[in-house]
Protein backbone atom coordinates (compact mmCIF):
# COMPACT_ATOMS: atom_id res chain seq x y z
CA UNK A 1 0.00 0.00 0.00
CA UNK A 2 1.18 2.92 -0.69
CA UNK A 3 1.60 6.11 1.73
CA UNK A 4 -1.15 8.11 0.47
CA UNK A 5 -3.64 5.20 -0.19
CA UNK A 6 -2.49 4.32 3.50
CA UNK A 7 -3.58 7.78 4.77
CA UNK A 8 -6.72 7.92 2.59
CA UNK A 9 -7.52 4.54 4.43
CA UNK A 10 -6.42 6.29 7.75
CA UNK A 11 -8.75 9.12 7.49
CA UNK A 12 -11.95 7.07 6.48
CA UNK A 13 -11.83 4.80 9.57
CA UNK A 14 -11.38 7.72 11.58
CA UNK A 15 -14.69 9.47 9.75
CA UNK A 16 -16.71 6.13 10.64
CA UNK A 17 -15.15 5.92 14.02
CA UNK A 18 -16.18 9.68 14.94
CA UNK A 19 -19.59 8.69 13.16
CA UNK A 20 -19.89 5.62 15.44
CA UNK A 21 -19.13 7.55 18.52
CA UNK A 22 -21.50 10.73 17.68
CA UNK A 23 -24.28 7.85 17.15
CA UNK A 24 -23.63 6.22 20.48
CA UNK A 25 -23.57 9.61 22.21
CA UNK A 26 -27.06 10.59 20.86
CA UNK A 27 -30.02 9.12 22.64
CA UNK A 28 -32.92 7.81 20.48
CA UNK A 29 -36.35 8.46 22.47
CA UNK A 30 -39.62 7.11 21.22
CA UNK A 31 -42.79 9.20 22.35
CA UNK A 32 -46.22 9.50 22.76
CA UNK A 33 -47.89 12.14 20.37
CA UNK A 34 -48.99 13.98 23.18
CA UNK A 35 -45.73 15.18 24.37
CA UNK A 36 -44.79 17.15 21.18
CA UNK A 37 -45.48 20.55 22.60
CA UNK A 38 -43.87 19.82 26.74
CA UNK A 39 -40.81 17.04 25.85
CA UNK A 40 -38.88 19.72 23.51
CA UNK A 41 -38.09 22.07 26.85
CA UNK A 42 -37.61 18.69 28.83
CA UNK A 43 -34.95 17.13 26.79
CA UNK A 44 -32.88 20.90 26.31
CA UNK A 45 -32.80 20.77 29.72
CA UNK A 46 -31.05 17.29 29.92
CA UNK A 47 -29.24 18.24 26.76
CA UNK A 48 -27.83 21.15 28.63
CA UNK A 49 -27.04 19.16 31.88
CA UNK A 50 -25.50 15.64 30.34
CA UNK A 51 -24.11 17.21 27.16
CA UNK A 52 -25.89 14.90 25.43
CA UNK A 53 -27.62 14.72 22.18
CA UNK A 54 -31.38 13.60 21.64
CA UNK A 55 -33.23 12.54 18.97
CA UNK A 56 -36.83 12.61 19.26
CA UNK A 57 -39.49 10.35 17.26
CA UNK A 58 -43.16 11.01 18.13
CA UNK A 59 -45.86 8.44 17.02
CA UNK A 60 -48.70 6.55 18.99
CA UNK A 61 -47.62 4.08 21.29
CA UNK A 62 -49.18 1.17 20.26
CA UNK A 63 -46.78 1.43 17.13
CA UNK A 64 -44.03 2.07 19.22
CA UNK A 65 -44.70 -0.85 20.94
CA UNK A 66 -44.98 -3.14 17.82
CA UNK A 67 -41.50 -1.32 16.57
CA UNK A 68 -40.06 -1.91 19.89
CA UNK A 69 -41.05 -5.90 19.83
CA UNK A 70 -39.83 -5.77 15.96
CA UNK A 71 -36.16 -4.47 17.14
CA UNK A 72 -36.70 -0.93 16.54
CA UNK A 73 -33.56 0.77 17.75
CA UNK A 74 -34.67 3.13 20.68
CA UNK A 75 -32.97 3.67 23.83
CA UNK A 76 -36.27 5.33 25.69
CA UNK A 77 -39.89 4.19 25.13
CA UNK A 78 -42.40 7.72 26.43
CA UNK A 79 -45.51 5.80 26.41
CA UNK A 80 -49.06 7.11 26.83
CA UNK A 81 -49.92 3.50 28.35
CA UNK A 82 -48.50 2.29 31.18
CA UNK A 83 -49.50 -1.58 29.50
CA UNK A 84 -46.68 -1.44 26.87
CA UNK A 85 -43.99 -0.85 29.09
CA UNK A 86 -45.12 -2.93 31.77
CA UNK A 87 -45.50 -5.52 28.58
CA UNK A 88 -42.30 -4.97 27.50
CA UNK A 89 -40.58 -4.97 31.07
CA UNK A 90 -42.43 -8.51 31.81
CA UNK A 91 -41.11 -10.17 28.18
CA UNK A 92 -37.42 -8.68 28.68
CA UNK A 93 -37.33 -6.40 26.17
CA UNK A 94 -37.25 -3.29 28.90
CA UNK A 95 -35.00 -2.99 31.57
CA UNK A 96 -35.85 -4.33 34.28
CA UNK A 97 -36.35 -1.51 37.58
CA UNK A 98 -36.61 1.25 34.85
CA UNK A 99 -40.21 1.55 34.27
CA UNK A 100 -41.13 4.89 35.77
CA UNK A 101 -45.52 6.51 35.65
CA UNK A 102 -44.38 10.20 35.20
CA UNK A 103 -47.36 11.82 34.52
CA UNK A 104 -51.17 11.22 33.63
CA UNK A 105 -53.22 12.58 30.82
CA UNK A 106 -56.48 13.99 30.05
CA UNK A 107 -58.78 14.43 27.27
CA UNK A 108 -60.69 17.76 25.87
CA UNK A 109 -62.97 18.77 23.36
CA UNK A 110 -61.73 21.39 21.10
CA UNK A 111 -63.14 23.53 18.44
CA UNK A 112 -61.70 25.85 16.74
CA UNK A 113 -62.68 29.64 17.39
CA UNK A 114 -64.56 30.45 13.73
CA UNK A 115 -66.05 26.94 13.66
CA UNK A 116 -69.26 28.92 14.72
CA UNK A 117 -69.93 25.49 17.42
CA UNK A 118 -70.63 25.85 21.34
CA UNK A 119 -68.94 22.81 23.05
CA UNK A 120 -69.66 23.99 26.64
CA UNK A 121 -71.77 21.53 27.07
CA UNK A 122 -69.07 19.16 27.04
CA UNK A 123 -70.14 15.50 25.12
CA UNK A 124 -73.75 16.35 24.62
CA UNK A 125 -72.44 19.27 22.27
CA UNK A 126 -71.48 16.34 19.77
CA UNK A 127 -75.32 15.51 19.06
CA UNK A 128 -75.74 18.52 17.48
CA UNK A 129 -76.34 18.74 13.79
CA UNK A 130 -73.92 21.24 13.38
CA UNK A 131 -71.05 19.03 14.16
CA UNK A 132 -70.59 16.60 11.58
CA UNK A 133 -67.17 15.23 11.89
CA UNK A 134 -65.38 14.47 15.41
CA UNK A 135 -61.60 13.85 15.28
CA UNK A 136 -59.89 11.11 17.64
CA UNK A 137 -57.24 9.32 18.26
CA UNK A 138 -57.42 5.64 16.75
CA UNK A 139 -58.42 3.47 19.82
CA UNK A 140 -57.12 0.57 18.56
CA UNK A 141 -53.04 1.78 19.43
CA UNK A 142 -53.78 4.80 21.43
CA UNK A 143 -54.60 5.31 24.51
CA UNK A 144 -56.26 8.87 24.31
CA UNK A 145 -59.06 6.79 21.49
CA UNK A 146 -59.58 4.57 24.35
CA UNK A 147 -60.22 7.00 26.53
CA UNK A 148 -62.42 8.77 24.54
CA UNK A 149 -64.55 6.09 23.18
CA UNK A 150 -64.79 5.52 26.83
CA UNK A 151 -66.15 9.28 27.89
CA UNK A 152 -68.49 8.79 24.71
CA UNK A 153 -70.14 5.78 26.16
CA UNK A 154 -70.10 6.83 29.61
CA UNK A 155 -72.13 9.95 28.33
CA UNK A 156 -74.24 7.70 26.30
CA UNK A 157 -73.74 9.74 23.27
CA UNK A 158 -71.79 6.74 21.50
CA UNK A 159 -74.41 5.53 19.08
CA UNK A 160 -75.23 8.90 18.09
CA UNK A 161 -72.31 10.31 17.19
CA UNK A 162 -70.23 6.99 16.00
CA UNK A 163 -70.63 7.67 12.15
CA UNK A 164 -69.10 11.14 12.63
CA UNK A 165 -65.95 9.95 14.30
CA UNK A 166 -62.52 10.74 12.07
CA UNK A 167 -59.71 8.64 13.02
CA UNK A 168 -55.87 9.72 13.41
CA UNK A 169 -53.28 7.66 13.68
CA UNK A 170 -52.11 9.36 16.69
CA UNK A 171 -53.72 11.78 19.16
CA UNK A 172 -51.34 14.89 17.10
CA UNK A 173 -52.93 13.70 13.80
CA UNK A 174 -56.32 13.69 15.48
CA UNK A 175 -55.38 17.04 16.99
CA UNK A 176 -54.14 18.75 12.99
CA UNK A 177 -57.99 17.50 11.70
CA UNK A 178 -59.59 19.92 14.25
CA UNK A 179 -57.21 22.36 14.11
CA UNK A 180 -57.16 22.45 9.72
CA UNK A 181 -60.91 21.94 9.39
CA UNK A 182 -60.93 18.07 8.51
CA UNK A 183 -63.25 17.80 12.00
CA UNK A 184 -65.10 20.14 13.24
CA UNK A 185 -64.22 19.24 16.80
CA UNK A 186 -61.44 16.81 17.99
CA UNK A 187 -61.57 14.97 21.59
CA UNK A 188 -57.45 15.73 22.10
CA UNK A 189 -55.24 15.43 24.64
CA UNK A 190 -54.85 18.65 26.96
CA UNK A 191 -51.35 19.17 26.55
CA UNK A 192 -52.21 19.60 22.70
CA UNK A 193 -54.49 21.88 23.93
CA UNK A 194 -52.57 24.08 25.35
CA UNK A 195 -49.59 24.32 22.97
CA UNK A 196 -49.39 27.31 21.41
CA UNK A 197 -50.67 26.99 18.34
CA UNK A 198 -54.06 25.64 19.32
CA UNK A 199 -54.46 27.41 22.41
CA UNK A 200 -54.31 30.56 20.34
CA UNK A 201 -56.56 29.37 17.47
CA UNK A 202 -59.66 27.67 19.13
CA UNK A 203 -61.17 26.87 22.62
CA UNK A 204 -61.80 23.80 24.71
CA UNK A 205 -63.64 21.89 27.40
CA UNK A 206 -62.51 19.34 29.94
CA UNK A 207 -64.19 15.95 29.86
CA UNK A 208 -64.73 14.95 33.38
CA UNK A 209 -61.63 12.25 34.54
CA UNK A 210 -64.65 10.21 35.73
CA UNK A 211 -65.73 8.97 32.22
CA UNK A 212 -62.66 7.45 31.43
CA UNK A 213 -59.96 5.34 32.80
CA UNK A 214 -56.94 7.20 34.19
CA UNK A 215 -54.58 7.75 31.45
CA UNK A 216 -51.00 6.36 33.18
CA UNK A 217 -47.88 7.51 31.02
CA UNK A 218 -44.85 5.54 31.66
CA UNK A 219 -40.99 5.65 30.89
CA UNK A 220 -39.04 3.05 30.48
CA UNK A 221 -35.40 2.29 29.13
CA UNK A 222 -34.97 -0.81 26.46
CA UNK A 223 -33.29 -3.57 27.05
CA UNK A 224 -31.27 -3.29 23.44
CA UNK A 225 -30.15 -0.05 24.22
CA UNK A 226 -26.23 0.55 24.31
CA UNK A 227 -26.16 3.22 26.20
CA UNK A 228 -28.02 2.10 29.36
CA UNK A 229 -26.80 4.58 31.91
CA UNK A 230 -27.47 7.63 29.66
CA UNK A 231 -31.12 6.37 29.34
CA UNK A 232 -31.68 5.47 32.87
CA UNK A 233 -30.20 9.48 33.30
CA UNK A 234 -33.02 10.75 31.09
CA UNK A 235 -35.44 8.77 33.20
CA UNK A 236 -34.20 10.12 36.69
CA UNK A 237 -34.35 13.40 35.36
CA UNK A 238 -38.04 12.96 34.72
CA UNK A 239 -38.54 12.94 38.34
CA UNK A 240 -37.16 16.08 39.55
CA UNK A 241 -39.25 18.60 40.22
CA UNK A 242 -38.25 21.26 37.62
CA UNK A 243 -39.42 18.17 35.17
CA UNK A 244 -42.67 17.84 36.83
CA UNK A 245 -43.23 21.68 36.47
CA UNK A 246 -43.03 21.35 33.13
CA UNK A 247 -45.13 18.33 32.32
CA UNK A 248 -47.74 20.18 34.69
CA UNK A 249 -47.50 23.49 33.02
CA UNK A 250 -49.20 21.60 30.01
CA UNK A 251 -51.95 19.98 31.50
CA UNK A 252 -50.40 16.52 32.87
CA UNK A 253 -51.10 15.48 36.30
CA UNK A 254 -48.06 14.02 38.26
CA UNK A 255 -49.04 10.80 40.51
CA UNK A 256 -48.47 10.61 43.65
CA UNK A 257 -44.93 8.96 45.31
CA UNK A 258 -47.25 5.96 46.28
CA UNK A 259 -49.42 5.48 43.23
CA UNK A 260 -45.98 5.18 40.79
Amino acid sequence: MTRGAFLLSLAAGCLCWCAGTAAAQTLTVAAASDLQSALPAIVSAFERETGRKVTLTFGSSGNFFAQIQNGAPFDVFLSADIDYPRRLESSGLGERGSLYEYARGRIVLWTRSDSGIDVSRGLQSLTQNTVRRISIANPDHAPYGRAAVAALRAERVYSAVREKLVMGENISQAAQFAQSGSADVGIIALSLALSPALKASGSHVEVPESLYSPIQQAAIVLASSRQKAIARQFVEMLKTPQIERILQSYGFAIPAAGGR
